[in-house]
């Protein structure tokens, strides 16, 4: 293929469905390294992609005239047809059943465009990052590596207190643990006790300082957790930016969440894995990496003991 001038790839969804469609960018870096490639998401997930310099632009997918792009015979509005019309490549992961965006789009942009999956088939029981990089045959990319990496530019970071924890993690002391006991569905959660009485056990038996990580949804379940363990050694990273909270963990010595996007986040940063897994397809949506480990307990997450955690724990992580 001649060398593209502009890359546009086009991904909304939660946090995990971005973390998962890294490797997508990553390929198209690594075959067009001379294209300018711009992502078309939603903004406090996609700064990630710049921050990992997997991406040159990112523009909000929330704009409001991009809804006319969705329905037919609409009148356009001009200046996103002419920012579609920017680029040589399209490559869209939208829902768009019957293919009114594209059509749309073809109407000002002379770029080939290539449709992925909004989400993959479970019943085939393909990872979802194979499945989006399926579509990047067409381009001539062939095996190209399926495991999401998020490689963060020390320059990126922009507020003071990201800094400051990243200077006290890399002078040395108490391992760092990040927990998240929390996920966008109940259901998916490990029982807030046995999260108290892991995170207390830990504490007794180990000078490891805590990172609970969390949303609005964590808020109160972080602030009950907090007050089981010796306030010196817990820091509450709640509600941070995603490229923020991406920093921080970094500098964790593990994580230890549920099936989650901060987990997804977590794996692509390297950051040794524990994932307390319920009965979600494994095969389809587990965090992929050669740190990660999921614990299972017969995809009934309520039963799993609190000891098997500790354990895996400190075998697969601090052992």
């Amino acid at each position: 293929m001649e060398a593209l001038g502009k890359i546009l790839v086009i991904r909304g969804g939660a946090i995990g469905d971005f973390i998962l469609a890294l490797p997508v960018l990553a390929a198209l870096r690594r075959q067009f390294p001379l294209a300018a490639l711009e992502v078309l998401g939603y903004p406090h997930i996609v700064q990630l992609a710049l921050a990992g310099g997997l991406a040159d632009h990112v523009r909000s997918i929330e704009a409001r005239p991009l809804a006319g792009f969705f329905a037919p015979h609409a009148t356009l509005d001009r200046e996103l047809a002419d920012y579609f019309a920017g680029f040589s490549l399209i490559i869209s992961y939208l829902f768009d059943p019957d293919a009114t965006f594209r059509v749309n789009v073809a109407k000002c942009s002379r770029a080939q465009f290539i449709l992925g999956p909004h989400r993959p088939d479970e019943a085939s029981n393909a990872h979802a990052t194979d499945v989006f990089l399926q579509p990047l045959a067409k381009l001539g990319i062939i095996n190209p590596d399926p495991i999401p990496q998020l490689r963060l530019n020390g320059g990126f970071a922009s507020t003071a207190s990201t800094k400051e924890v990243q200077r006290q993690n890399l002078s040395g002391g108490a391992a760092v643990l990040a927990l998240h006991p929390g996920s966008g569905s109940e259901r998916k959660n490990w029982p807030e006790e046995k999260w108290a009485e892991f995170a207390s056990r830990l504490s007794d038996v180990s000078d490891c300082r805590f990172l609970l990580v969390g949303g609005e949804a964590e808020g109160d379940r972080l602030t009950r957790l907090s007050a089981r363990l010796p306030s010196e050694r817990v820091e509450l990273a709640q509600s941070l930016p995603l490229v923020d909270l991406a920093f921080r963990l970094r500098q964790c010595r593990a994580f230890v969440g549920h099936d989650s996007g901060i987990s997804h986040l977590a794996a692509a940063l390297g950051v040794p894995v524990l994932v307390l897994w319920g009965n979600t397809n494994q095969a389809v949506w587990r965090p992929r990496g050669d740190r990660v480990k999921i614990v299972q307990s017969g995809g009934r997450l309520e039963e799993l003991p609190v000891q098997r955690v500790i354990e895996e724990l400190a075998t697969n992580h601090f052992g």
